[in-house]
């Protein structure tokens, strides 16, 4: 679905990125294997200040979750059976996450299935419209550690951009922004909402840092001593 912004609901700019989304050609890394994975979604929240453009909408995991400790992300999580579908759970995670208005989000956009293979999660992102933002807070401190309002301009700078290295050899795109390191799949996807809304700038793809210790998953082997 996406609502065309001719009848005032979003941005132009948006509405361009919304269409272009709904027929992203899924990277490699993040195909679904088959029918193997739970159902889930997330929210990527467009607002704007009026002062640095267009925002997004991130979380910071707590760092005592077992799954993705203290890696920001974007609002989400399982769908439950009495969501009906991949746009109330990403509304409701949202709320419950970060204390957003539903009633203040214009679904615009939901993108195709994704997959993140080491939580085995089917997730459907969900463009979303901030037409009237409000505060915003973790909602359980023992699953957000916290709620940040990044610019897209910032995430387009090629100054806070770059390449991580993860163990094992694998590496992918990173960004430096709002005090955050974000990686992993969030940053695979901003990636390619950067692409698809025209924000993407040239940036130093040779620059790749390993990812820190401090960052690893359980689990993961640390790479220094």
């Amino acid at each position: 679905m996406t609502i065309e912004s001719g009848n005032g609901l979003v941005p132009d700019w948006l509405a361009r990125l919304a269409a272009a989304a709904e027929h992203m050609q899924v990277p490699p890394p993040l195909r679904p294997p088959g029918q193997t994975g739970r159902p889930a979604a997330v929210l990527i929240l467009f607002g704007d200040t009026g002062e640095t453009g267009p925002d997004l909408l991130l979380v910071r995991r707590s760092a005592a979750l077992r799954q993705h400790p203290g890696q920001p992300a974007f609002p989400g999580g399982a769908i439950d059976e009495s969501d009906g579908g991949p746009i109330r759970a990403a509304l409701r995670e949202a709320a419950e996450e970060t204390g957003i208005d539903p009633a203040a989000v214009h679904v615009v956009a939901v993108m195709p299935e994704l997959y993140i293979w080491r939580s085995d999660y089917r997730v459907t992102p969900v463009i979303g419209w901030w037409h009237t933002p409000g505060p915003v807070a973790p909602g359980d401190l023992a699953e957000i550690e916290s709620v940040s309002r990044i610019p897209v301009a910032d995430l387009a700078d090629p100054a806070n951009r770059l390449m991580i290295e993860y163990p094992g050899g694998r590496s992918g795109p990173a960004f430096r922004a709002g005090g955050l390191l974000i990686w992993g799949f969030t940053a695979l996807l901003l990636d390619r909402v950067l692409a698809l809304g025209g924000w993407e700038r040239p940036w130093d793809v040779a620059h790749v840092t390993q990812l820190p210790d401090s960052d690893l998953p359980a689990g993961w082997p640390v790479t220094g001593g």
